[in-house]
């Protein structure tokens, strides 16, 4: 990636939910863009890391890494003196009220140690800093409006899939009245953000796009499996956590209807507090040994497994309490391979996919569709090629990360007229 000359860069304070995490690719790529535009980073993370792994990104980033306590309790010297501190500074009186406002209408505990990460910031926080950064809409954003009144800095923020459509309108309208600016990864995101802002303008559309520098074009996938012969089985894949709104319940339940003559194996990446409830239902549906669980990956991994793979498929869906993806980075990553994309027309994802041209999209929840798509193009090489040619095209077209980075970057440096209102089409 090339280094930008920085026009006066702020001193950021970038507040984390948890860092590093290996399924937000998409915040390691942004935190390293932006030093490399000379931005001075300091982070700060809400949680330590719980993934054994880590992508090599990450330890390019040069960004001192802070961690707040996660539990007030296990820590209260520290929360103590960061009280101690903060109740002296300028906005604690104002903070406080803001707090004690939103404490009447979420009255849970988790509110509380919001409140009280706050003033561990706003105590600890370097003298220098211009500016808090933050990603997450939800808790994330609280701690960091808290602390930004009580040491009277500016704050700004993104926001990406859970934390828009899981936060209450309420908690959402009331940050996007003390932040600067808001920038969201998809056009519904946006849409459903300006329409709870005051003013719309503050809320701002700005892919994640993929660094194509990690992700190198590459040949199409050799050969032309088409499901008929037992011993070279058409090679599927699927990354993604596995989560009520990733849909993998609905995919085990397409793959089990699937013609008994095809012939298929399939690749899961990724954590997930459901990968064992998704083993059982593998088990029950007699596709244990169709299946390789994975587990999570580090970054080389995953592309590897990419590029030995036929077709990805990614089953997304709103979950019962409204979480829902964004618009999936494995999809953009999959697709810089060629790799032809099935997916369903959830959220943001048809503003990447298009159906019949670059990907293959399919209804939310219907097993029966999925199943039916699946079976078209385990059969079709020649189709699976074609998409996946008319997705690589698409993403290092629409969805370069320089471009979206480098509009980030305007509005962090506040030259908030020169930022387009699409960064991708």
């Amino acid at each position: 990636m090339p280094t930008h000359a920085p026009t006066n860069p702020p001193r950021l304070a970038v507040v984390l939910k948890g860092y590093p995490r290996l399924s937000e690719t998409f915040i390691a790529q942004e935190l390293h863009a932006l030093e490399q535009r000379g931005f001075d980073l300091r982070l700060v993370s809400l949680r330590r890391p719980y993934d054994a792994k880590t992508h090599p990104i990450h330890d390019e980033i040069q960004a001192p890494v802070s961690y707040l306590p996660e539990y007030l309790h296990k820590a209260p010297g520290r929360v103590l003196r960061g009280w101690r501190t903060a109740r002296r500074l300028p906005g604690y009186g104002r903070a406080r009220r803001a707090f004690l406002a939103d404490l009447r209408r979420d009255p849970t505990r988790n509110r509380v140690r919001r409140f009280g990460q706050a003033c561990v910031l706003a105590a600890e926080l370097p003298a220098d800093v211009d500016r808090l950064y933050v990603h997450f809409l939800h808790t994330p954003a609280s701690v960091a409006r808290y602390a930004a009144l009580m040491r009277g800095l500016p704050w700004c923020c993104s926001a990406h899939a859970k934390d828009i459509w899981t936060t209450p309108d309420w908690d959402i309208r009331e940050k996007l009245k003390e932040m600067d600016w808001l920038t969201t990864c998809t056009a519904v995101g946006r849409d459903h953000l300006a329409s709870l802002a005051d003013e719309p303008a503050k809320v701002r559309l700005v892919y994640h796009g993929l660094d194509l520098d990690r992700f190198p074009a590459t040949p199409a996938p050799a050969g032309a499996r088409d499901g008929r012969d037992p011993e070279n089985p058409v090679r599927l894949i699927s990354v993604g956590r596995a989560v009520r709104k990733k849909g993998y319940d609905v995919l085990l339940e397409a793959l089990a209807r699937l013609p008994a003559e095809l012939h298929w194996r399939l690749t899961h990446i990724g954590g997930g507090e459901l990968r064992e409830e998704l083993r059982a239902q593998a088990g029950r549906l007699g596709l244990a040994e169709r299946i390789d669980w994975r587990g999570a990956q580090a970054q080389a991994d995953v592309l590897s497994a990419y590029r030995d793979s036929d077709l990805f498929v990614l089953a997304s869906r709103i979950a019962p309490d409204g979480d829902r993806d964004g618009l999936p980075n494995v999809l953009m990553e999959a697709q810089s391979q060629g790799l032809a994309c099935l997916a369903t027309d959830v959220s943001a994802i048809p503003e990447l996919i298009r159906e019949g041209e670059t990907g293959r999209l399919v209804p939310p929840g219907d097993a029966d569709a999925l199943a039916a798509a699946l079976a078209s193009l385990i059969r079709d090489a020649a189709t699976r090629q074609a998409l996946g040619q008319a997705g690589a095209a698409r993403v290092r077209a629409a969805f370069d990360a320089e471009g979206q980075i480098d509009a980030l970057a305007n509005l962090l440096r506040g030259d908030v007229a020169d930022v387009p209102r699409r960064a991708a089409e």
